[in-house]
């Protein structure tokens, strides 16, 4: 008897789901689709900084020249405990060859800063003290999910408004929303996947030069949605 009644509460629940589907398709109805973007200019600059010790006779040490990098970073009023992290030291001492220039020791490190104009002046300030492997890691946008769902309720705004245009002729009037699907919302970041940055500077001797201030390419951000309004 128990598994009769189970079989019957199944059906009936199938039942009415498939009449709400039924009642859904067969009102009248409005589906539009909005997709709306802004270009975000990226607040928070990565960059991998990487300095080396070579078997040469003028070797340099990778402590010596990690003070002189902490020493142009400071004098650049970036705070070394919050922008810049260790992110991989290693040493090679395998067996060379004579006269070749093996890399003994080798430290990597990973700095942000918040702005571009900051970032060529530390590509500067490290070339002068001759540690110039340094490249771009990534951009971000730190207020990015709140942007995100900004943009989600202007694509729904856009929608209603698509909605009253198509009905003007008809003379129909627009309804609630019935249904909506968030198709998707994405950032494009142009920024990503480049290893190496390139840095303007101002036409002056090279001694005196200085980076112009220019900002890195905007982070686009798309967001699109599909929404059902009841015909009235």
């Amino acid at each position: 008897m128990k598994k009769l009644l189970i079989t019957f509460f199944v059906l009936a629940g199938t039942v009415q789901g498939f009449a709400q589907t039924k009642n859904f398709i067969d009102q009248p109805y409005i589906e539009t689709t909005a997709k709306v973007d802004t270009s975000v200019t990226p607040d928070k600059i990565w960059l991998s900084i990487t300095i080396t010790e070579k078997d040469s006779k003028g070797k340099v040490s990778v402590e010596e020249q990690e003070n002189k990098m902490a020493k142009v970073l400071k004098s650049l009023g970036i705070d070394l405990k919050k922008q810049l992290k260790l992110t991989d030291l290693s040493s090679n001492f395998k067996k060379y060859f004579l006269k070749s220039q093996d890399v003994l020791k080798s430290k990597s490190f990973s700095l942000v800063v918040y702005d571009a104009l900051t970032a060529g002046k530390v590509i500067q300030g490290l070339e002068k003290k001759d540690i110039a492997n340094v490249e771009l890691e990534r951009t971000e946008y730190s207020a990015l999910k709140q942007l995100k769902l900004e943009l989600k309720s202007k694509a729904v705004a856009q929608a209603r408004k698509n909605a009253e245009t198509m009905i003007k002729p008809l003379g129909q009037k627009l309804g609630p929303a019935i249904f909506i699907s968030d198709g998707s919302t994405y950032s494009i970041n142009y920024a990503k996947g480049r290893s190496r940055m390139e840095v303007a500077y101002a036409a002056a001797p090279r001694a005196v030069s200085e980076p112009i201030a220019v900002d890195f390419e905007k982070i686009k951000v798309v967001s699109q949605v599909s929404v059902k309004f009841k015909l009235e």
